[in-house]
């Protein structure tokens, strides 16, 4: 079973995720912020990760450099509602520093299962 790191910093839409993860059979971690996602991914090395952008303390991008640096193989999935806010969409960045997806808020739980299925494709 294929296990996703989840670093969001709002914890229902954490929840959300874990439960929308879980119920497509997949085994979650979490995590609150960058830092302690970070710490998270090299503790227990999951197959994916899920981090939001805008978070405090140590945000999105700076964690995906960070990861990147840390195992050059990792794989992202990067997530952000910043550019339905009016201000710059950081997701073209993301993928730049490593995400080997992006995905918009908000989304389905069907949008991000299609997702993670891309990256891991089902027999």
């Amino acid at each position: 079973m294929k296990r996703i790191l989840v670093i969001e910093d709002d914890d229902s839409v954490r929840k959300l995720i874990r439960r929308i993860l879980e119920g497509a059979g997949y085994t979650v971690l979490e995590a609150p912020d960058g830092v302690q996602g970070v710490q998270v991914y090299r503790e227990q090395r999951p197959d994916l990760v899920l981090t939001d952008i805008f978070m405090p303390g140590k945000e999105g991008l700076e964690t995906i450099l960070e990861l990147g640096l840390l195992d050059p193989e990792v794989r992202i999935i990067a997530v952000s509602g910043g550019g339905n806010m009016g201000i710059l969409n950081p997701l073209p960045m993301a993928a730049k520093l490593g995400a080997l997806r992006t995905l918009s808020k908000p989304f389905s739980g069907k949008e991000l299962v299609d997702l993670v299925e891309e990256i891991f494709p089902r027999p």
